[in-house]
């Protein structure tokens, strides 16, 4: 089965979902007066193989040199430059409950090219408040949001029942990037990349994790008491 890839510049998928972890780290590493890295220093610091990494900067023409490693102020211009973070990519968060707040107040996003330009709500508690220096604005002005600030990307806050509702203003409105903190599917048209990010499966599956290992630890430390055990009784019938 062939990777899927990035249509505009060959880059496989996969890829181009570790380029921001690698653009975080290197950012740090510049920050800190690191000069040069090696590709197992960087690997290691985003949480890949060597030799995943090696292979996700050949695709955007990165080659570390050896012995040296890569140069971290170059390396981070090229990520970045291939991430598409020499434009400004405008956001508008729709739903500002207690996540769409924490969205807007986030600072993390900057890094990556993208700016929170607008927020919108449809409960009239909400409308007209301040968050993040920005006023909530009804989510019935979406179309004239969009078009008036430029927003490229739309990230829905939104509870499950509204989900679908919100992506289809927000698609009708001339957007063609998504992400969904909804805990649903939606469905969009071609052409409207979707990212869904579902916190409560997330959450599942590290409960689920953590059962396994909380049951693996139980049966080894069984297994280790059983001989214990054995050698004790032993012990006790000589005497």
């Amino acid at each position: 089965m062939r990777a899927q890839r990035d249509g505009a510049r060959g880059v496989p998928d996969a890829t181009v979902a570790r380029l921001p972890v690698y653009l975080r780290v290197l950012t740090g590493l510049g920050e800190r007066g690191v000069a040069t890295v090696s590709s197992e220093e960087l690997a290691l610091a985003a949480g890949v193989g060597s030799a995943t990494l090696r292979k996700d900067l050949s695709h955007l023409g990165s080659y570390g040199v050896r012995g040296v490693g890569y140069e971290v102020a170059r390396l981070v211009q090229h990520v970045g430059r291939c991430l598409g973070l020499a434009e400004e990519w405008r956001v508008v968060i729709v739903g500002i409950g207690s996540l769409g707040r924490a969205l807007a107040n986030y600072s993390g996003f900057a890094p990556l090219g993208t700016r929170v330009v607008a927020l919108l709500d449809n409960d009239p508690a909400v409308v007209g408040e301040r968050v993040a220096g920005l006023e909530v604005l009804p989510a019935e002005r979406t179309a004239g949001v969009v078009a008036e600030l430029g927003v490229r990307i739309a990230v829905l806050a939104v509870p499950a029942g509204a989900a679908q509702a919100a992506c289809d203003a927000v698609v009708a409105a001339g957007i063609t990037s998504v992400l969904s903190f909804a805990p649903v599917e939606l469905q969009v048209p071609a052409g409207v990349e979707l990212r869904s990010v579902d916190l409560s499966t997330e959450l599942g599956i590290l409960a689920f994790r953590e059962r396994r290992r909380a049951a693996a630890a139980g049966e080894q430390a069984q297994r280790l008491a059983g001989p214990a055990q054995r050698t004790t009784s032993s012990a006790g019938a000589a005497r």
